[in-house]
């Protein structure tokens, strides 16, 4: 009775690790939002004789807000700044030095700014006029590329 109680125990202790991997990946899947983001600034009109420069790399804090619809800012006359959101904001990261981020989220769709001084930025929309929209699905990182470009000319 004794050696079957044991090798039960011995059996259990070796399964843990391989248990525990698996509960944490069912609980803890990796999704969210990656991406980098790009400062461009300058005259960027095309020129046969003018090679344009690259987009820089912008240390920067993006803000992850429910997704936000035209409708749910107060927006800067007709720009791409918005003085504040109704929508919730849900979190903020600092990208690095290369413009990079990643961060973990649950199921849903977001929207994503920037900032320039105490204003918000975000210049792209879908069909719908929501804000710099994202979509998190189960399991995948979202990929993102922020081009910061309220400084530049087209």
């Amino acid at each position: 009775m004794l050696n079957i109680f044991v090798s039960r125990f011995l059996l259990i202790l070796i399964s843990l690790p391989a248990l525990s991997l698996n509960i944490s990946n069912f609980f803890f899947k990796k999704q969210g939002i990656e991406g980098y983001v790009f400062r461009v600034k300058g005259n960027r009109m095309p020129s046969p004789d003018v090679k344009l420069p690259p987009p820089q790399p912008f240390k920067t804090t993006v803000y992850i807000y429910q997704l936000t619809n035209i409708k749910d800012v107060d927006r800067q006359g007709y720009s791409a700044f918005y003085f504040s959101m109704k929508t919730k904001l849900v979190k903020k990261i600092q990208s690095d030095k290369n413009g990079y981020f990643k961060i973990a989220l649950p199921v849903g769709r977001y929207s994503i700014f920037t900032k320039k001084d105490t204003l918000f930025y975000a210049n792209w929309f879908d069909k719908d006029n929501n804000i710099a929209p994202v979509e998190v699905l189960p399991g995948k990182m979202s990929k993102v590329e922020i081009r910061v470009d309220y400084d530049a000319t087209y």
